[in-house]
């Protein structure tokens, strides 16, 4: 495991059929290499982008599969040697979370983080000798209402209980 317990990522995702039928233009441009996103301010020609850095960034042509493998992989590695991982996914309403975390089929170097975790953790555990319990949650926290996306009943409410 890597000596930080945090890392921030960010992900471009493409603009969407709504966003090109309007013109948009893109504002946001990225240094991969250097893990730096750079914003425009519409308009502002004279002014410089602002600069943000993160441990990780992934543009618009950029895969899941390939965010997946240097990102994911080691920490799910880490939980097949029994540590504890979290992978939490913030953003807007349409910024692209559900499609890096459950994917599509078609492509399959765009399958989500989910299935690729799952594949990866039973794929590790076949080949012990031994009996592994495996325990996985999927919440959605929206306008402070937590739901349970992998129970039967996904409308129910959940409370934080400390």
């Amino acid at each position: 495991m890597g000596s930080e317990a945090v890392r921030v990522v960010v992900r471009c995702r493409p603009m969407n059929d709504r966003e090109k039928a309007l013109s948009c233009k893109m504002v946001l441009s990225m240094d991969v290499h250097h893990c730096q996103c750079f914003i425009e301010k519409p308009g502002a020609t004279d002014e410089p982008p602002k600069q943000f850095t993160f441990d990780g960034t992934y543009f618009i042509d950029q895969t899941t599969e390939q965010m997946y493998n240097e990102i994911a992989y080691p920490l799910v590695e880490g939980v097949t040697e029994g540590y504890n991982g979290t992978i939490f996914a913030y953003g807007q309403t349409g910024s692209g979370k559900s499609f890096t975390m459950q994917g599509v089929s078609e492509p399959a170097t765009q399958k989500g983080v989910i299935p690729r975790a799952f594949e990866h953790i039973f794929e590790s555990i076949q080949v012990e000798n031994t009996k592994f319990l495996v325990r996985a949650s999927y919440l959605e926290i929206y306008n402070e209402e937590i739901r349970d996306l992998l129970g039967s009943d996904t409308k129910q409410r959940m409370e934080v209980r400390l």
